[in-house]
């Protein structure tokens, strides 16, 4: 695959970041290493963030409307997507900055 549909690939579900992962990584190239961080950030946060939200709704029902921020992140996958389709290296709006120097194991 080329390093286009890798990047595009780091976005889709945990299981597309693992295919994206192995299959770049006897060679990686920067933008797939870069949209690789920034997909597992995401899923890192979110992941967090949706344990967070369903232990708070469990023990206060009426804040069950916080689940709608699960949305957010679903928004910030498709501009990541967008920026692999481009083949830019910009982070993800509100969170994306966190992870560019992290995951030294992705370079």
């Amino acid at each position: 695959m080329d390093k286009k549909t890798l990047s595009i690939i780091s976005y889709v579900t945990i299981i597309g970041w693992l295919i994206a992962y192995f299959s770049s990584k006897d060679k990686r190239e920067s933008l797939v290493s870069y949209h690789l961080k920034q997909g597992l950030g995401i899923f890192i946060v979110a992941l967090i963030f949706n344990i967070a939200f369903t232990v708070i709704a469990s023990i206060v029902p009426s804040l069950a409307f916080l689940g709608l921020v699960g949305y957010a992140f679903l928004i910030f996958m498709i501009l990541g997507i967008i920026n692999a389709l481009n083949e830019k290296e910009t982070p993800i709006p509100v969170i994306g900055k966190m992870f560019e120097n992290k995951f030294a194991f992705l370079d």
